[in-house]
């Protein structure tokens, strides 16, 4: 199976269609359709139901996405990896939590463009759930996620511990009123943990997709949430917020650089890894 054909497969599943995936692809949507139909010749299995200009993808071309995508994304590894072994250059795909994006990041990327100042970082934000699956499914080559991850698939090193404390508006909250990241996210579901502790009834859930868009709701005093103390005075309009304190149980959450176990090793992400060294525990 030739790459080009694995990545015109993989870009027609991610596009919905050919004629998506040949505007991505800068291409015509003949060369398109030849490429999928020589792949099928190939593996001698249909990779798409066609329904009119529909598809959908068959079990066995879902079966071959999986590889595919692996098989992509160790040839662009092998690739950074021996560029980096000489003139240090190619891409690094990074994943991010957005809080840590907003405040951390910053120092990690400066430490890398030090280091490999020909490399091309990338960089994706999500909530933790989403990010671990982005590298597991291999579409990222590294991610900083909130929360010990443990799966047989990664590899994780604790980069530093953020300590959590109560954000609320500083003329007053509700604090009946949840602010947070959609599921998936780490530090709500340490804020959720934080809520039954408490015992608290009738707490709703307002979910926003922005660092900015949740901060600046509750220093209107909307609700409450639970956020890295980092995060709060780094925030433009720190002094409309007010913090309290938390149960030390659920206010140390370590960040974790996580990557694949079946990635190629690239000597960039131990500076990634290292570029927190002396910051174990952020006050």
């Amino acid at each position: 199976m030739e790459l080009l054909a694995l990545k015109t497969f993989c870009t027609v599943v991610d596009e919905g269609g050919i004629a998506a995936a040949s505007r991505q692809l800068y291409t015509v949507q003949s060369n398109v359709t030849t490429r999928i139909q020589r792949l099928e010749e190939e593996l001698e299995t249909a990779l798409f139901f066609r329904q009119g200009r529909g598809l959908t993808v068959t079990p066995a071309g879902r079966v071959l996405y999986d590889y595919a995508q692996q098989v992509l994304q160790l040839t662009r590894q092998a690739k950074t990896a021996v560029q980096q072994a000489g003139e240090a250059s190619g891409e690094l795909r990074i994943g991010s939590m957005e809080s840590f994006a907003a405040v951390r990041l910053p120092v990690a990327l400066r430490r890398l463009r030090q280091d490999w100042p020909r490399l091309r970082p990338g960089v994706e934000t999500g909530t933790s759930a989403a990010l671990v699956d982005a590298v597991l499914a291999h579409r990222l080559d590294c991610a900083f996620v909130g929360g010990e991850i443990e799966h047989p698939e990664l590899v994780s090193h604790t980069v530093l511990t953020e300590k959590l404390v109560e954000v609320g508006g500083a003329q007053g909250s509700d604090q009946h009123t949840l602010i947070t990241f959609r599921q998936g996210c780490a530090y709500r579901a340490r804020a959720e943990a934080w809520v039954r502790q408490q015992k608290r009834c009738e707490v709703r859930t307002m979910e926003l997709g922005t660092l900015e868009g949740i901060l600046g709701c509750i220093s209107t005093g909307l609700g409450v949430t639970l956020l890295p103390t980092s995060v709060v005075t780094a925030y433009s309009y720190a002094d409309d917020l007010i913090t309290r304190e938390i149960d030390p149980q659920l206010s140390l959450m370590p960040t974790q650089l996580v990557y694949h176990r079946s990635s190629v090793g690239l000597a960039s992400l131990n500076s990634l890894r290292y570029a927190f060294e002396g910051l174990a525990i952020s006050a």
